[in-house]
């Protein structure tokens, strides 16, 4: 019944999704200027998905043969992982791309309705938002319903081996949404920094100004990282915590002394997300805005469609456990748990507006910071960063401690570790309007450049620039949500990790007989992963730094593609000067063809790292070694995430700040400043920073779905060197 429940949340979020954008494709486009600019992104977001995701089917079909390899030569995992894999990763890019198509026809639609007024700008671009959101949950949903039916109805699987099998799901997904969020954030940001530090710094031109040959480039960016890129990370976010929550579920059921029902918790995480589904159709009903609103109003008016969402998720999910046939009061816990991530949620969420929105004190600091110059400002913006990770990491832990005790852990463990995971669902059961506040941020962006480069009134830009400062604040706001409930489901992964750990050692191995047999011995009961072991101490360490290394890789990417662009962008200016007289047209295609070919050459390692360092340490080094080198990265990379997230948007917002007039305004040496550490924010909060909660789940989901594989290969190495 719970399936059916879960099928009919899918088919209203999509259907709802599809009204919406009839909607906004029925928008005017504005003049033919407009339209002309509007499809030349929409082209060049195009011809860009298109080499991406070129490149990353051969990574598929590689990883598929291998996954398939393990299936059935080898018998290691279940026959239908291959193709979990394949579909998983198909449904993540693919609400990607319906949300990046929309927005590049939606920028000139926003534009021209804001000619009319703030608030009708707002809805353009809000609902093209929202569009995104409800395409993420509602292929979500879904695919995670037509799985669970196939699995349970038409192959009549046990209960027990079907979540194992959905974790591969979201394997694919994590997979596509990496190569998408470092692939799509490479892109944007290369395109970005050669935009602003030739054509702001240098040439003393406004930020989307037609004369600078990297506009479509930025305005191309925006798309495929922001929206495209984006999409993906968050639909890997949301599968990924339903399928760890639904794995945990079985153990805890196996493990009870009270007559938990597998398939009860198996459904709990679906239905909190079917439920999740409708209230956020609803709230999207409340996010409206009057004329010169300002920017807490603006934050306002978004912020109670969420919380109208999340108020309306509490009360149903109790009526839910308390109603529902086979609930009651003996789950009474778990919807307390997951209250607990409902609520973390917001507080990350108001936090993140504090500490990167220029209505409050951090922000403005920063700016005034610009007055003694970028040295300054870089200063300001790493500790701005720095500081607003104590709110989320102390509520995160309150978190993780509250669900775990609130949903039993007491006396049932693994049911206390369900609880941490159902945690992270009730976190993003309200993604689907969440994620509406996040997506709009890149079309107002876009609202504004066409707005500048079609020569639209100066008000038309000052109502999309107030848009698109939001959209900074908003954009940040869901890059909390994804890195608050990364953790959460990171550590559900690793402890269902440790479950499959013990699986394999009495099931699987054994088994196969002779040193495996032997080996497999070591593993069947409680084994040492304390810190007195060597190979755990030494292998968190290991694990702590690979976020670092991670972050290194991509920020090096957008500095190497970001410098081909600055000199491309130079050259232009140089070669025809009549591109700054106005008298000729930059070559556009140019910029665009050198982010696309740097964000395709450098996607590639900081991908890779993620999927084949578990497998090294696995083999290596052997399981308990993988448990600690996910340990140590989950604890160093969502500190690092938040960071980075948060500096990003406090730097860009406190650029757009000036831009409105205070310490001078545009093109005075407060402004050059603000620039700097916008251009160093830039990775910070668009390729790096929400890149990591992606590696932390991935490296998790890889470590579970080969488990049996490394435990094997691990046997054999060490039976080398007896």
């Amino acid at each position: 019944m719970t399936i059916l429940y879960t099928l009919v949340g899918s088919v209203c979020a999509l259907v709802f999704a599809f009204l919406l954008a009839r909607y906004v494709l029925a928008q005017d486009s504005g003049t033919d200027t407009m339209r002309e600019i509007s499809l030349a992104v929409q082209k060049g977001a195009r011809a860009y998905l298109s080499q991406q995701y070129r490149v990353v089917a051969m990574i598929f079909a590689a990883l598929f043969l291998l996954l398939a390899l393990l299936a059935y030569a080898f018998r290691l995992i279940s026959p239908f992982v291959p193709f979990a894999f394949v579909t998983g990763g198909f449904f993540s890019g693919l609400a990607g791309y319906i949300g990046m198509t929309l927005a590049t026809k939606a920028n000139a639609k926003t534009a021209w309705a804001a000619r009319k007024s703030l608030n009708s700008g707002l809805r353009v671009a809000f609902f093209t938002g929202t569009v995104m959101g409800m395409t993420v949950v509602g292929l979500g949903l879904l695919d995670l319903s037509l799985w669970y039916a196939l699995l349970k109805l038409a192959f009549q699987l046990p209960d027990d081996q079907i979540p194992p099998i959905m974790i591969t799901f979201g394997m694919g997904a994590s997979t596509m949404a990496l190569f998408a969020r470092v692939g799509g954030g490479i892109f944007t940001k290369a395109a970005d920094v050669g935009a602003d530090l030739v054509g702001k710094v240098e040439a003393g031109i406004p930020e989307d100004d037609p004369r600078n040959p990297a506009v479509i480039a930025d305005n191309v960016g925006d798309n495929v990282g922001d929206v495209a890129g984006m999409g993906a990370d968050l639909y890997e976010s949301y599968v990924g915590s339903i399928v760890a929550t639904m794995a945990l579920g079985v153990a805890a059921a196996h493990s009870s002394t009270r007559g938990l029902q597998a398939i009860t918790m198996i459904q709990i995480p679906l239905a909190v997300a079917a439920i999740g589904v409708v209230l956020s159709i609803l709230g999207t009903f409340f996010v409206q805005a009057k004329e010169d609103a300002s920017q807490s109003v603006l934050l306002a008016a978004l912020r109670k469609g969420v919380w109208f969402s999340t108020v309306g998720i509490a009360v149903a999910s109790f009526l839910y456990i308390m109603f529902f046939p086979g609930l009651g009061r003996a789950y009474l816990g778990i919807w307390t748990a997951m209250m607990c991530g409902l609520v973390a949620g917001n507080v990350i969420a108001y936090f993140t507006e504090y500490y990167t929105s220029d209505t409050y004190k951090p922000t403005r600091q920063l700016a005034d910071t610009t007055l003694t110059g970028p040295a300054t400002v870089i200063i300001g913006g790493l500790a701005v960063g720095m500081k607003s990770t104590v709110i989320p990491v102390v509520t995160v832990a309150a978190s993780i401690l509250g669900s775990y005790f609130l949903a039993g852990g007491a006396y049932n463990p693994v049911r206390g570790l369900y609880g941490i995971g159902i945690a992270a669902v009730g976190m993003l059961s309200t993604l689907g309007i969440t994620l509406a506040t996040d997506a709009y941020g890149p079309v107002a962006d876009n609202a504004g450049g066409i707005a500048e480069m079609a020569g639209l009134e100066a008000e038309v830009r000052t109502r999309t620039d107030a848009l698109d400062s939001l959209g900074n604040t908003t954009a940040a706001t869901g890059k909390g949500f994804a890195i608050g409930s990364a953790a959460l489901t990171a550590l559900a992964l690793i402890a269902e990790y440790d479950q499959k750990i013990i699986e394999a050692a009495r099931e699987v191995l054994p088994k196969m007989g002779g040193i495996y047999a032997e080996y497999a011995r070591g593993f069947s009961g409680a084994f040492d992963s304390g810190l007195t072991n060597p190979y755990v101490v030494a292998c968190l360490f290991v694990g702590a730094m690979l976020p670092f290394l991670f972050s290194a890789l991509t920020m090096q990417a957008v500095g190497r593609a970001a410098g081909a662009m600055v000199q491309e962008v130079r050259r232009q200016f140089k070669a025809d000067p009549g591109i700054m007289a106005g008298t000729s047209k930059p070559d556009y295609a140019a910029c665009v063809g050198i982010s696309t070919k740097g964000a395709q050459r450098e996607m590639i390692a900081p991908a890779l790292l993620a999927i084949f360092t578990p497998l090294v340490i696995g083999i290596f080094v052997g399981p308990v070694g993988v448990m600690a080198s996910l340990a140590g990265a989950l604890a160093s990379g969502f500190v690092l995430a938040i960071m980075m997230a948060n500096a990003g948007g406090a730097w860009d917002n406190a650029k757009k700040y000036i831009e409105r007039g205070n310490h001078g305004g545009k093109k005075s040496e407060p402004h050059k400043a603000a620039v700097v550490g916008d251009t160093v924010g830039d990775p910070f909060k668009d390729t790096s920073g929400p890149a990591l909660n992606i590696l932390l789940k991935l490296m998790s989901m890889v470590s579970i779905v080969f488990v049996s594989a490394t435990m094997v290969l691990n046997a054999l190495f060490i039976n080398l060197f007896r």
